[in-house]
């Protein structure tokens, strides 16, 4: 009975918004150009479904995300690990971690397009540093929230850095790195798609920039709809595999 109050309740804003937008093409609120009626942007989806460019589309941002996601989380996790039990490489690299992190994704674009032009390797650096900060300060923040008592346990057996790791601080940082990683997921799938908007030939953020080229706001929504929808998708696995690897934490939603 709760799970589906919790559901009915996720439901309220997406269905006003509907019916809203039917309420406002049907009588001709604003003009076609400009907002698409429900049924062309449903046209959209099953035209481009069934010509298999959407999938191809999604295969290609997808494909980039993981690539980049992935790479992030292993420089993030590890660095934020080792800030985080050596209060020395923290020094030496905080200040210049935190001043890079204060710069706008956007603003990196373009030297990034710079540096590596237009192909794969531009895409995939725009996601690792859009997702690699969540991650490392997250995984920083949870192994210093290591209880002091655990890490005196461990000098009493004389533990090495590897096993105090594995056995200390790892089991009570998970959590937080796990915040970390669903954050950087998120990340890294806007951070792809904001650079096909900008260089690219294909992708979703592509398809979405040359919709709006040609004037076609259906294709344009569609895009963003599916997209949305993806990173629901994604959002939840994440979760559901947080929930299954730390099983002690109670987790809700």
């Amino acid at each position: 009975m709760k799970k589906i109050k919790v559901i009915l309740l996720s439901l309220i804003i997406p269905v006003t918004v509907i019916i809203v937008w039917s309420i406002a093409t049907a009588r001709g609120v604003a003009p076609e150009a400009i907002l698409p009626s429900i049924k062309s942007v449903l046209n959209a989806f099953r035209e481009n479904l069934a010509s298999g460019q959407l999938a191809q589309d999604l295969g290609i941002s997808l494909s980039r995300v993981v690539k980049g996601y992935f790479a992030a989380v292993l420089l993030g996790v590890t660095l934020g690990t080792v800030m985080g039990m050596s209060n020395n490489v923290n020094h030496i690299l905080s200040l210049t971690l935190n001043a890079i992190r204060q710069i706008p994704m956007m603003a990196w674009i373009p030297l990034i397009i710079l540096w590596f032009g237009i192909d794969e390797l531009s895409k995939i650096v725009v996601i690792i540093l859009g997702a690699f900060f969540p991650i490392m300060v997250n995984t920083f923040s949870g192994i210093r929230g290591t209880p002091p008592g655990y890490i005196e346990v461990a000098r009493l057996y004389k533990l090495s850095r590897w096993n105090t790791f594995r056995k200390v601080y790892l089991p009570s940082a998970i959590p937080q790195i796990f915040v970390g990683l669903k954050l950087g997921l998120g990340i890294s799938w806007m951070a792809v798609v904001a650079a096909e908007l900008i260089a690219s030939t294909e992708g979703i953020g592509f398809r979405i920039s040359d919709a709006r080229s040609m004037m076609k706001p259906d294709i344009v929504i569609m895009g963003m709809v599916v997209i949305g929808m993806v990173g629901i998708v994604m959002d939840k696995l994440l979760t559901f595999v947080s929930k299954k690897s730390t099983p002690w934490i109670g987790n809700k939603g």
